[in-house]
């Protein structure tokens, strides 16, 4: 059997014009060298598989060649390559020392590649500093990571720091591509696509991944067989999906997210991909962000055709939808119900039927009394008291739909302990005499503009104010009664009354009780103009402040039976 040579080998980069995806730092070391000005000391840093080694290695040989070299020389007596992985002792670093310090036989520079670097140890970085800031006019030494954060900074500031970034997955398809010509086979351009976008912005992974492909498919690739061969779920799924959506077929939604996992798939990978395909299809909306999607030209008339499917409040809707779930999914107990709840609420978006609060639900709450469907409307939260059902309600008192309330101040209350018995809150009687009592109110207040308005004075609003606490005591409630009594009302205006309260508390209990007082002053005082300002003033407070003798005669002279209580069980106060 011939020996194989993975492409990731084969076709390394020979110049720094076969590097993929780094033009700007290729282009920094070019003019370096034209220039005559390159650093001794150079860190190349970046992701797995973006070319930091083959550029140390193209830069050893250019840098040692003069023209009348051999076409295939490597120079391989100048160029050392150290793995720091495996080599990170102070004594590696030491025997490294020494040999920086002799000449080298052929060229000019001997060039030092330090591999993985970040694997050296402390003391090793150490030993390395004084080298590293002066080396012999000769040595050039070039460091490569991928965890740049790891290294200690006194070496960072010795060096001239170049960072790779990720190739794109448009270098990469291009790339591969040209490797796919140059062995004969036939490629779907979507099928290079996707091994782009599963390298994950490495090429040598990408190369990697195209030979496993070439081997499983021969000489013709297709989107298909890539996809099946890498397990990876293709857009196709998600056009599906979205499809579905769009036409509220949760059934087929169900069945297809079923087989999605009965093929071994990720329940959270597929989520987070729902998610992507609607950021791409918001995407195709405008002209200017087409750049933004990554895939193939066929792939891009698919996603323009489901776009103008689409709307923008859909997308956003569905978007917040699928990252919410995502978000959810590791610490959700069922995640695949989490998921399912998600597809049924993507699906619920564009249903036009009555929905619920405008809430994303296809099916809505019903009662089903004699096979006939009564849909029930939510009800915005008032200040009435909630209906509810007896045992007596009769199928008739239910087959007409709930009225939802208008929403208005002060709605009236329903006195359901007046109510008549076995009448249900649902019943026709009830919102009858809903009715009744909104109707009462509206003439109320239409009736109110043509009210009295007589002026009056201070002594006789006050006059008035005091038999309205007289009547609250008589009524038992001592406490309102005394909370309109912390201070002497008195007239801010000709229609308003002010009074100052001792704290926020006693504020908000005469605030919740003003109504039936300011309707008892504009009844007695015949002026239906009358209003209430409350203010809160804390130098009030003095005057209700008791020494425990005095509290004990206030409640004395309001039930003298105390006294009694206090002497039978010998009470201190």
């Amino acid at each position: 059997m011939e020996h194989f040579v993975v492409s990731a080998r084969k076709y390394r980069p020979q110049t720094f014009k076969d590097v993929v995806g780094q033009k700007a730092i290729t282009n920094t070391l070019l003019n370096a060298i034209d220039n005559n000005h390159l650093a001794q000391a150079l860190l190349f840093c970046g992701p797995r598989g973006v070319g930091k080694t083959t550029c140390a290695r193209i830069l050893a040989k250019m840098i040692n060649s003069d023209g009348t070299e051999r076409e295939d020389e490597d120079f391989a007596f100048n160029i050392f390559e150290l793995d720091a992985a495996s080599n990170n002792s102070v004594d590696d670093i030491r025997n490294l020392i020494d040999q920086v310090r002799i000449p080298p036989q052929v060229g000019k520079y001997k060039v030092y590649i330090i591999d993985e670097v970040h694997m050296l140890s402390s003391a090793a970085f150490n030993a390395f500093l004084k080298t590293l800031e002066e080396p012999p006019k000769h040595a050039i030494f070039i460091l490569a990571t991928t965890e740049k954060h790891k290294i200690i900074p006194t070496i960072l500031s010795r060096c001239q720091i170049f960072d790779f970034k990720r190739i794109t997955v448009t270098d990469a398809k291009e790339y591969l591509k040209y490797i796919a010509e140059e062995q004969g086979i036939e490629a779907e351009d979507d099928a290079l696509h996707v091994i782009a976008q599963k390298a994950d912005g490495a090429m040598r992974d990408a190369l990697s991944i195209f030979d496993r492909v070439v081997s499983f498919s021969g000489k013709y690739l297709t989107r298909q067989a890539v996809t099946e061969n890498l397990n990876v779920l293709d857009f196709e799924t998600y056009f599906t999906a979205t499809e579905f959506i769009l036409e509220n077929k949760i059934p087929d939604l169900m069945l297809q997210f079923n087989e999605i996992l009965s093929r071994g798939f990720d329940a959270h990978h597929f989520v987070s991909g729902l998610a992507s395909h609607f950021r791409d299809l918001m995407v195709c909306k405008n002209e200017a962000t087409i750049p933004l999607l990554e895939v193939g030209e066929e792939a891009q008339q698919k996603y323009a055709e489901q776009s103008r499917k689409t709307s923008m409040p859909f997308l956003l809707e569905a978007l917040k939808l699928a990252n919410e779930c995502d978000l959810n999914y590791k610490t959700s107990k069922n995640q695949r119900l989490l998921i399912e709840l998600c597809l049924m609420q993507l699906a619920s978006i564009t249903y036009d039927g009555e929905k619920k609060n405008g809430k994303p639900f296809i099916i809505p709450a019903t009662f089903f009394i004699n096979t006939e469907k009564v849909p029930v409307k939510e009800v915005a939260p008032t200040n009435a008291i909630p209906p509810t059902i007896t045992e007596t309600t009769t199928p008739q008192a239910v087959k007409e739909p709930i009225p939802t309330p208008v929403s208005k101040p002060a709605a009236p209350k329903i006195d359901l302990k007046n109510m008549p018995k076995g009448v249900s809150g649902f019943s026709l009687k009830s919102i009858k005499a809903k009715k009744e009592l909104e109707k009462n109110r509206v003439e109320d207040i239409v009736d109110e503009e043509n009210l009295p308005r007589e002026k009056f004075t201070e002594e006789e609003m006050q006059e008035y104010w005091n038999k309205y606490v007289a009547k609250l005591e008589k009524d038992g409630k001592k406490i309102m009664a005394s909370n309109l009594t912390v201070d002497t009302p008195r007239m801010k205006n000709p229609t308003t009354i002010w009074i100052e309260s001792p704290n926020d508390g006693i504020k908000h209990d005469i605030i919740n009780q003003q109504n039936a007082l300011l309707a008892y002053l504009k009844k007695k005082l015949k002026n239906y103009d009358i209003s209430l300002h409350i203010t809160v003033n804390e130098e009030t407070a003095k005057k209700f402040i008791f020494t425990p003798q005095e509290k004990y005669e206030k409640l004395r002279e309001t039930n003298p039976v105390i006294d009694l209580l206090r002497k039978e069980f010998d009470l201190d106060l």
